[in-house]
């Protein structure tokens, strides 16, 4: 059985590539490597964005695991232009899966490319491993493996937060939420 511990990023102070954790968003990384340190993690991976690396920099000293980062991780640009109603754009994303918005990704084109480092890591040789990324990414990955899933679910996940995705012989088996920042973690 493979574990993969999917992590949405601590709080931040924006969205672009290099924006850092808030001070909330640094004591909830450490508060998310102690709850995790005891689960057998081996690997641990990262978007490249600053504020996904920071949020795994404590589990990584922690366990004295260096974080490798995948370009593949990072978070999905839904459009290159400012647009008043991404609400409703992110929206439709999640039902129609091909669209992509000028300077965009579709959710499709980012759900393969995640996909891919998630199927890469079940059938890795470490057993436990942690995977950093961002909200949009990670709810098309979740909804990868369960149709169900979709823009409420992506409303509903807390920075950070946490799902388990479990594996056998590199297929999928099960998904389960184990962290909830409004719940208390």
């Amino acid at each position: 059985m493979k574990t993969i511990y999917l992590i949405r990023h601590c709080k931040a102070a924006g969205q672009e590539a290099e924006a850092p954790l808030t001070e909330e968003g640094m004591k909830q990384a450490e508060r998310l490597a102690e709850a995790l340190a005891g689960k057998g993690i081996q690997k641990i991976v990262s978007s490249p964005f600053r504020r996904a690396v920071r949020s795994v920099e404590p589990l990584s000293r922690r366990l004295g695991i260096d974080a490798a980062v995948d370009e593949r991780l990072s978070e999905r640009v839904l459009s290159g232009r400012d647009l008043p109603d991404w609400m409703e754009h992110l929206r439709r994303s999640f039902e129609e899966m091909d669209v992509a918005l000028e300077g965009g990704e579709s959710s499709r084109r980012a759900t393969e490319r995640a996909l891919a480092v998630v199927k890469e890591l079940a059938n890795g040789e470490a057993n436990v491993v942690a995977a950093a990324t961002h909200g949009n990414l990670m709810a098309l990955l979740l909804k990868a493996f369960d149709a169900s899933v979709g823009f409420e679910t992506w409303k509903a996940l807390s920075n950070p937060d946490v799902y388990k995705l479990s594996f056998q012989d590199g297929d999928f088996v099960e998904m389960e939420r184990v962290w909830d920042e409004r719940a208390g973690g």
